[in-house]
């Protein structure tokens, strides 16, 4: 064999993305948040409720890991359920306040984090880093049939309005 399957985007970025995580979460853990919670957290952060179904899609996870994420997550205190009124099978979720106090410590970690890691890169590297990233997910979506999380021009990386 020529190439070097460790040496491949797919097994870096994987390596990288549990760095991160690892990171993430030892950072994050004294706080009382998860790595796994932050999509809720992000989705949730406007203050407007959101369905079970609406948050494992922004996640990009199937419902039963989301109903059993929320299940610890209501347990720990960081978000509430009520009722839906348009809909009696389901219930919105919103974050407490004990969610809302402590998020912006938790985005100010994973800021730090992330500048830490990146030690080194040029604000133009970490931006072209980024654009590049943000092109590998599109195409990766596009290939698996999810919907994108941004919608560029797969030529010039660009986001397409």
């Amino acid at each position: 064999m020529d190439e070097d399957v460790l040496s491949t985007p797919g097994h870096l970025i994987s390596l990288a993305a549990r760095g991160f995580a690892r990171l993430s979460e030892m950072r994050l853990k004294p706080l009382g948040f998860g790595v796994g919670q932050l999509p809720v957290l992000v989705a949730l952060q406007d203050g407007e409720a959101s369905t079970q179904r609406d948050l494992a899609r922004f996640a990009r996870v199937e419902q039963p890991p989301m109903a059993q994420m929320l299940s610890r997550m209501e347990r720990d205190g960081l978000i509430a359920r009520t009722p839906d009124p348009n809909d009696g099978r389901s219930s919105l979720v919103s974050l407490t306040e004990l969610s809302k106090t402590r998020m912006p410590d938790a985005i100010d970690t994973l800021f730090a984090g992330n500048r830490e890691a990146l030690t080194g890169f040029s604000d133009e590297e970490r931006q072209q880093f980024t654009d590049l990233l943000l092109r590998l997910i599109d195409n990766l979506d596009r290939i698996t049939n999810l919907e994108p999380i941004v919608n560029l021009d797969p030529i010039t990386g660009t986001s397409q309005t």
